[in-house]
């Protein structure tokens, strides 16, 4: 048969255009990786600045809070000093960045576009991830063998919930009073209640331990908490606490978002890979794909306001430790 030249020019719009197709339908596809040179250790959590599009960096092992702009693709600021810093949280309202410290169990408060300290606030031990409360303007950080601290905007002590363990992984409901709380040691799910500062239920994870990271779907009243012992992502409800699927996850997980918009949920292992799951429904999820990252890379950072996961990249012998950037499919 012999062929046309019409047909053969269709043909050449027609490949390229069916590629770009395929390659934007992929749940992630890295953008760009930043180079953190000279940072060395373990990353631990990030956050971020959306409007000025700052990513704000735990270098937990470097001591170091890592300062990337994302416009530019490079790192433009060092907070130094620190001790072990693990959570890092941004809030815009206030232009203030706090940083929670494990080494010495503090909660620093800078200046968000000067990076100067302005307090510190001692915990005594373990301070670790931190979240905003933004209708209450309260900041909440997990510190110590047990405990929930809260704390105003300006940095000062309001109240503490006693907990039986470390927690870990933490989630505030927007449109009630619940925190759902990680607590790995006693391999349980605390529901926490903001108003009387009290544990109200507590839901175990059976043969699931080493339950750090968690996700939350407000909407369906689902809790996603992936366990490295074995790996395994668990949908619960909220409602009642009942399990309602485990599927198999990535190993070694330390960070888990749930993407509203796309009904996905993404889980970072230290294993070397993104697990990405699907929402089919309030009680089904099917794992779609596993993007390959590196491994030890165990933290990371969603943004639905960027499209954006970003994931922490330590240093592995000649490699520099870095963040990559994915883009976030439709």
């Amino acid at each position: 048969m012999r062929i046309g030249p019409n047909w053969a020019f269709a043909v050449l719009l027609f490949v390229p255009a069916a590629l770009a197709k395929a390659q934007t339908s992929e749940p992630l596809r890295l953008e760009k990786s930043i180079e953190l040179a000279g940072v060395q250790g373990r990353i631990d959590h990030m956050s971020l600045d959306v409007q000025g599009q700052r990513l704000f960096v735990a270098a937990l092992g470097n001591n170091t809070v890592e300062v990337i702009d994302l416009k530019a693709g490079k790192r433009t600021s060092i907070i130094a000093g620190l001790r072990e810093p693990q959570g890092v949280l941004f809030v815009p309202g206030n232009d203030r960045l706090y940083v929670a410290s494990s080494k010495d169990g503090t909660v620093k408060v800078f200046d968000g576009t000067s990076l100067q300290l302005l307090k510190n606030i001692e915990y005594g031990d373990d301070a670790d991830n931190l979240r905003y409360d933004s209708a209450r303007q309260r900041i909440y950080v997990g510190y110590g063998n047990g405990a929930l601290g809260e704390l105003d905007i300006e940095g000062r002590r309001v109240t503490e919930t006693k907990l039986d363990a470390h927690p870990e992984s933490f989630q505030l409901e927007k449109n009630s009073v619940r925190i759902y709380v990680n607590l790995p040691k006693s391999r349980k799910v605390a529901v926490v209640e903001r108003e009387t500062h009290s544990v109200v239920e507590s839901w175990g994870t059976g043969l699931s331990l080493a339950n750090y990271a968690m996700a939350l779907d407000e909407e369906k009243h689902r809790l996603f908490i992936v366990t490295r012992l074995p790996a395994r992502l668990m949908v619960m409800e909220t409602e009642s606490g009942k399990t309602v699927q485990t599927l198999s996850a990535v190993g070694d997980c330390d960070d888990v978002f749930f993407d509203q918009a796309r009904k996905r949920i993404y889980a970072t292992g230290g294993e070397g890979a993104i697990s990405v799951f699907a929402q089919q429904d309030a009680d089904h999820y099917k794992e779609i794909t596993r993007v390959p990252t590196v491994k030890g890379a165990r933290t990371s950072f969603f943004s639905p306001d960027l499209g954006r996961l970003y994931v922490a990249v330590r240093r592995q012998g000649s490699n520099s430790a870095m963040i990559q950037a994915f883009e976030v499919g439709p």
